[in-house]
């Protein structure tokens, strides 16, 4: 357990039973907030056992390079690499969302829940998070779900994933007609996890952006078979 003095994010809380022993820990997208995946908690109609408690953390405000530094909720700032189409992301704010991620998971542990039983789960900027942060993090987690995202400064992963999470498993699902990540971005990172060894079940569907009802139910049956 990663233990420190950083302040806890503020988040959104729901439980599908009382006395929860798995959580899953779920980052929102680029300018949106904790509330904005709160409503899959009835979409995904997890059974009651076992219990789980969802955990929506609000990312903090910070300007944003690509957004011509507007500031909003965001995990880390990031820009198109001059000369080419790559992203360039800022470490500073990147590694510093990443301690607040492990703060959260050390909280869940303080209250009884094992890191094996944590689930790190995103959505687009909220997903490269969860891959960011899970796959470096020191003790086993449950696994990590990256929606509609890519994997972040890919040439670290190397010399920093932990050998704790090598086996972790990955669910990516990303959709073909995404105009903001482009799936060829998402399935670069998805070639580059297993050719490093992880276990990647990936999905695709005919969405954009988004999340679709097809997606969900394979969300489902994934978070089933992890948490089990």
């Amino acid at each position: 357990m990663i233990s420190g003095s950083i302040d806890l994010l503020p988040s959104i809380e729901l439980e599908t039973a009382v006395h929860p022993a798995r959580t899953i820990i779920w980052m929102h997208g680029l300018g949106a907030d904790g509330s904005d995946f709160v409503p899959i908690v009835d979409e995904l109609a997890l059974p009651s056992i076992p219990a789980v408690r969802f955990v929506f953390p609000h990312a903090s405000m910070r300007p944003v390079s690509i957004n011509r530094g507007m500031v909003m909720r965001a995990w880390y700032d990031y820009d198109i690499a001059d000369g080419s189409a790559a992203l360039q992301e800022n470490m500073a704010s990147l590694r510093e969302s990443q301690r607040a991620i492990e703060a959260l998971v050390s909280h869940e542990v303080q209250r009884g829940v094992k890191p094996e039983n944590i689930v790190l789960a995103g959505f687009s900027q909220g997903g490269a998070l969860a891959l960011f942060a899970g796959l470096r993090y020191p003790e086993k987690l449950a696994g990590i779900m990256a929606l509609s995202c890519y994997l972040p400064v890919p040439q670290t992963l190397a010399e920093e994933a932990h050998h704790a999470n090598f086996a972790v498993p990955i669910f990516m699902a990303h959709g073909v007609a995404d105009n903001v990540i482009p799936i060829t971005l998402a399935a670069a990172s998805r070639e580059q996890l297993l050719e490093s060894g992880y276990p990647v079940e990936w999905r695709e569907y005919g969405m954009a952006h988004t999340v679709c009802r097809e997606e969900i139910q394979d969300i489902r049956n994934w978070l089933q078979r992890v948490l089990a």
